[in-house]
């Protein structure tokens, strides 16, 4: 049996897994693909720093430079997280044209045209299936398993702190910052959240799968976030009285009227939206059924149609699966010399571009705060009407106490352009109080 030696960047949640699940399964990942991955050393900040699963000390050291150009070292695995060192460490390996392993979603999607480049130029490969939704193989059914389909659909649940915030916030009736808290003291959440809440994190996972969908790198700049802060427990209450559940998506949608007739030799150049926002799904959807930290990713190709991948998105072990999968992945095109059987990445769309926010089409949820007076609703119908967006229901419930009511309004499609500057007029009128609510309902159409 052939051998492939491991050098491992990073010992801290996402490495010692790595390390633990070779030690418990490496015998059988070996027995399936006829090589052994074996760790020659792992590249840690300090010896005694806290990781959930143990490493010999003798398997350690502190310099990740003498593992990267360890001679014996066929295989580099970037466990360690960041961006600025991370990116030098990678592009070490990839000059040495040793392949990569990465789990790392901020490098990519920071740096990866730069990575793909280098790892091309080098004659190796760089692989990164561990980067998106933990132990979900969705960069695998993206590049592999749909690679003859144009994706015109794709819903991510791609962060599960996000998800169990909002899970516990319909089931429990809680309000966000003591879920929050919660989750900081039980380790879904980090003493600083923002990354997770503020939508970034998703952001950075959701600007990779919309790049192998669509074939042209999308710049993180270009992509619309919003985070979780400003859903209140008023609003998922009423989003369940109308039949949704408020859930953090990830947003890829290729624009309607393309071309993707059958026969067709190329399709125009591709218009997408790549967006992170808080999303009304309803009640009836599957994604409305996923909770707490679990991730899924719902995909629509025009020939395979809808398809759902669910799971957990993070984690150590969830990672050191996907982990394991690109080790495998790596070990045998080093066995069989394909270094390039599956590009990391391949830019077949060059003209393709990220559909502006104001652009983008859909149905609205809004909330406003208004004084309990006659003509209130006319005045902000009239506002609408103006811009040529319709109301397709209103809730104002009765018997509120207090000089102001909120007021609930669903509409029907229309460019967020237009709902932002209508909205925008009616938080100026007199009997609107405070700024108001707007979170968008996705119809899976």
């Amino acid at each position: 049996m052939q051998q492939v030696n491991l050098g491992m960047i990073g010992g801290g949640t996402v490495g010692s897994g790595v390390f633990h699940a070779l030690q418990l399964n490496g015998g059988l990942l070996a027995s399936r693909i006829g090589v052994e991955v074996r760790v020659r050393k792992v590249a840690v900040k300090a010896f005694d720093e806290p990781r959930p699963y143990e490493i010999p000390k003798s398997s350690m050291t502190t310099d990740w430079q003498a593992v990267v150009s360890d001679p014996q070292v066929d295989v580099i695995a970037e466990l360690a997280g960041g961006t600025a060192i991370a990116r030098t460490m990678v592009l070490a390996a990839l000059k040495l044209g040793k392949p990569v392993v990465t789990a790392n979603k901020a490098l990519l999607s920071a740096c990866g045209e730069e990575l793909f480049a280098a790892a091309r130029e080098h004659g190796t490969n760089l692989y990164y299936e561990a980067s998106v939704c933990g132990g979900i193989p969705i960069i695998k059914s993206l590049r592999e398993g749909f690679v003859g389909n144009r994706i015109t659909r794709l819903y991510g649940i791609v962060n599960g702190t996000c998800n169990y915030i909002l899970t516990r916030m319909k089931l429990e009736g809680a309000d966000f910052e003591a879920v929050l808290k919660d989750a900081q003291a039980q380790g879904y959440a980090e003493a600083e959240p923002s990354l997770d809440v503020d939508g970034h994190d998703a952001m950075h996972k959701i600007g990779i799968l919309a790049s192998l969908a669509h074939g042209f790198w999308v710049n993180p700049k270009d992509i619309y976030v919003e985070g979780i802060r400003s859903v209140t427990q008023t609003d998922i209450q009423f989003a369940n009285q109308l039949g949704y559940t408020i859930k953090l998506l990830g947003i890829i949608k290729r624009d309607e009227g393309q071309g993707t007739k059958a026969g067709a030799r190329r399709s125009s150049p591709a218009r997408v939206q790549v967006s992170v926002y808080p999303t009304l799904v309803p009640n009836g959807h599957v994604l409305a059924s996923v909770n707490h930290v679990f991730n899924a990713v719902f995909v629509r190709g025009d020939i395979v149609g809808d398809t759902l991948f669910y799971g957990r998105g993070a984690g150590k072990d969830a990672t050191a699966s996907a982990v394991l999968s690109d080790l495998a992945d790596a070990a045998l095109d080093l066995k069989f010399g394909t270094k390039h059987r599956v590009p990391p990445f391949v830019q077949h769309e060059r003209d393709g571009a990220v559909v502006p926010i104001g652009d983008v089409v859909s149905r609205y949820f809004v909330r406003l705060n208004v004084m309990d007076k006659p003509g209130v609703l006319a005045k902000i119908s009239a506002i609408f009407g103006e811009a040529a967006i319709g109301i397709s229901s209103v809730i104002q419930p009765e018997g509120h106490q207090g000089a102001t009511v909120p007021l609930i309004l669903m509409l029907h499609d229309a460019p967020n352009g237009a709902v932002t500057r209508a909205l925008k007029k009616i938080s100026g009128l007199a009997v609107v109080k405070g700024a108001p609510v707007m979170i968008r309902v996705e119809n899976f159409a």
